[in-house]
């Protein structure tokens, strides 16, 4: 395992980081197993733990408190807020008000008295900035966080933010958490370009593009048990499968001709994946989210994959740098695509 520094705030942390989205109710239900992978992945030297108040609402973080019990200093503890956990009209968002109440409640499930990271989930568009900053802020002062960062920030919300809090005096975002992969790369355009001029550090999510990137999705083949277009007869998911995703052609013409790259390079389409993420200068970290431990070994074994550039040529033929793949979402929730504000009113 190799270390970097998270932007310029001296701390360092391992290049791959343990995302905890998995454990707990939408993932992993079994807390002891889920206790042992995040063990496996400290002993592997791992030493940055990502998570977030609404994964499996909360209970991924009492899991992860629980199995921090006793390393909790040898660990940089990163979680987040933004979403809903209730039906309260003002418990989610940027909020003064609701950053307060979610700090605590965070606290109380991770079983410590500080947040080493603590990030915005998504941007608050209906929430003036500078609110945002000056709560994070006092939160810092407080000791009850140590760094703030932000997670699927556009590159003009970075630079607002830095600006923001410059002008206030207060806290800045020390970090960014985007989406990254070979199939969304229209972050390599404006965002990370952004977050290198200033100082940020970078730790992006979903570095497999959500199973595809490890090839489990094949062309007339049913997707794998437990995988999240696997025959469900949950309400939420029922009749959904990869083929009535209309952008599967795409995705399974790339895997293609990624799987053959990869077969080329003598490694497997996950390592090859996870690598690709890492060779671009702006990243600090990748997020690693396994939901078994035989996943975790996996992932554990592309740490030190390096990239030859004629490779990465390679990698660069089939989704060209700056672009995403057919389908791809950067959820930002940007409503400047909205109709009302991007036509003349009549």
């Amino acid at each position: 395992m190799q270390y970097r520094k998270l932007g310029r705030t001296g701390v360092e942390v391992s290049t791959q980081c343990l995302g905890a989205m998995m454990f707990g109710a939408v993932g992993n239900p079994d807390h002891d197993d889920s206790e042992r992978i995040i063990h496996r992945a400290l002993d592997a030297g791992i030493n940055f733990v990502d998570t977030a108040d609404m994964y499996s609402a909360g209970e991924s973080e009492e899991i992860v408190g629980r199995a921090l019990k006793g390393r909790r200093d040898d660990v940089v503890l990163a979680s987040k807020f933004f979403f809903p956990l209730g039906d309260e009209r003002n418990a989610r968002g940027g909020s003064r008000r609701y950053i307060v109440r979610a700090v605590e409640a965070s606290l109380r499930r991770l079983g410590t008295d500080h947040i080493d990271l603590y990030q915005m989930h998504r941007p608050d568009w209906d929430t003036d900035l500078e609110e945002t900053l000056d709560a994070l802020t006092d939160l810092v002062r407080q000791g009850k966080v140590r760094y703030i960062g932000s997670s699927s920030f556009p590159a003009d919300q970075i630079v607002e933010a830095q600006w923001a809090a410059a002008r206030r005096g207060g806290a800045r975002f020390v970090c960014e958490q985007p989406q990254y992969s070979i199939f969304a790369r229209s972050i390599e355009d404006a965002m990370l370009p952004a977050a290198r001029r200033h100082g940020m550090g970078v730790i992006p999510w979903s570095p497999l593009a959500g199973g595809w990137l490890t090839g489990k999705y094949r062309r007339d083949e049913a997707a794998p048990a437990g995988s999240r277009f696997a025959p469900s007869d949950d309400s939420n998911w029922k009749g959904r499968t990869v083929d009535t995703d209309p952008s599967a052609p795409v995705r399974y013409d790339a895997v293609e001709r990624l799987t053959k790259i990869a077969d080329e390079a003598g490694l497997s389409l996950t390592h090859m994946a996870l690598a690709f993420v890492g060779e671009h200068p702006a990243i600090t970290s990748t997020i690693i989210g396994p939901k078994t431990m035989a996943q975790l070994d996996d992932l554990l074994a592309a740490a030190d994959v390096r990239l030859d550039p004629a490779v990465l040529d390679a990698i660069d033929e089939v989704a060209p740098p700056g672009t995403d793949i057919a389908g791809i979402k950067h959820l930002t929730g940007n409503p400047a695509l909205n109709p009302e504000n991007r036509r003349r009113p009549r």
